[in-house]
């Protein structure tokens, strides 16, 4: 059998790019060419050095873990250890699929004509049962997630909340944001981001309409809320160092349809906009504190409803 290190080099390279391209579509995340080809050829000089057999210590787990890291990080850039954790799961799980469906079709075709070499899969299969493979792998990963996905339809999301600020109280609707992970920068406590309209009638209109004023460090009197006011730093498509205005809530109450949580420990992010042009919901909580990490110790289950 003759087997050419350029073809080697190339079906790995083009596999590579697709594995790497339906995670980025899964994530949801800006995809760069250069970034893509660089992770995507790092990948591909590694099977060709494994089947030449150059680099002995290519067959070690630890190595390939190692190579995996290097390829989601140089591909995606995260921003965090966080996202970079998610990125390299369904790096995994993408590559796992590509895999098994480019094995079953090279199997079903022609496996007479495959063989493992230092565990790089290679033969005289047609170029275009990989390609076939990586399509196939790229439809079947992408369906999958996107039917995942939508299981949870915003409907089973929305929830109610009631928001208690300086002994007073106001009721209103949220979505449950998966990638809300805003958090307050110094106490780490998390943000629950609230229209400003919602808080008209517990929060004084001087801070309510001095929003902007008070994130460019104008001097607005607080009062009583001197001690209250936070800035929150985010970042969201479109504006990478936006601030937002929050305030030290007293508490807050999320009901779901299986449960009811209180928290003590709370930040209101103040959004001078609207969330939802339809007005099913006007603020944004994160899964955080449906699992009551809110203020740790602090926060306290107050009963569970089962529906």
């Amino acid at each position: 059998m003759t087997i050419y290190i350029d073809i080697i080099f190339l079906e790995n390279l083009f596999m590579n790019y697709i594995i790497i391209f339906a995670t980025g579509i899964i994530i949801k995340s800006q995809i760069k060419i250069f970034r893509t080809l660089l992770s995507s050829s790092i990948g591909s000089i590694y099977a060709v050095l494994s089947y030449m057999s150059m680099m002995e210590i290519c067959s070690n787990i630890f190595l390939k873990i190692i190579l995996s890291i290097a390829m989601t990080y140089i591909a995606f850039k995260p921003s965090n250890i966080k996202i970079f954790f998610k990125e390299l799961i369904i790096f995994y799980l993408t590559s796992f699929t590509f895999g098994g469906v480019a094995f079953a079709l090279l199997y079903f075709i022609s496996p007479q004509k495959i063989l493992m070499e230092n565990g790089v899969l290679i033969g005289t299969y047609p170029i275009k049962i990989v390609l076939a493979g990586g399509i196939v792998g790229f439809i079947i990963i992408t369906t999958a997630f996107k039917n995942i996905k939508g299981r949870l339809s915003k409907k089973d999301m929305i929830c109610d909340i009631k928001i208690n600020i300086n002994s007073k109280t106001v009721y209103t609707r949220a979505i449950i944001d998966t990638g809300n992970f805003l958090k307050e920068p110094i106490t780490k406590i998390p943000v629950a981001v609230v229209e400003k309209n919602v808080l008209k009638g517990i929060m004084p209109e001087k801070i309510l309409n001095n929003l902007s004023n008070i994130i460019e460090g104008k001097e607005i009197e607080l009062g009583e809320y001197l001690s209250k006011v936070r800035l929150i730093p985010f970042m969201s498509l479109g504006k990478e160092n936006g601030m937002l205005i929050g305030v030290k809530a007293d508490g807050i109450t999320i009901s779901t349809q299986e449960e009811t949580i209180y928290i003590k420990n709370i930040i209101i992010g103040i959004y001078d906009g609207i969330l939802s042009k339809s007005g099913k919901y006007k603020a944004l909580i994160g899964l955080d504190l449906l699992e009551n990490k809110g203020g740790d110790k602090e926060n306290e289950h107050i009963g569970t409803i089962k529906i």
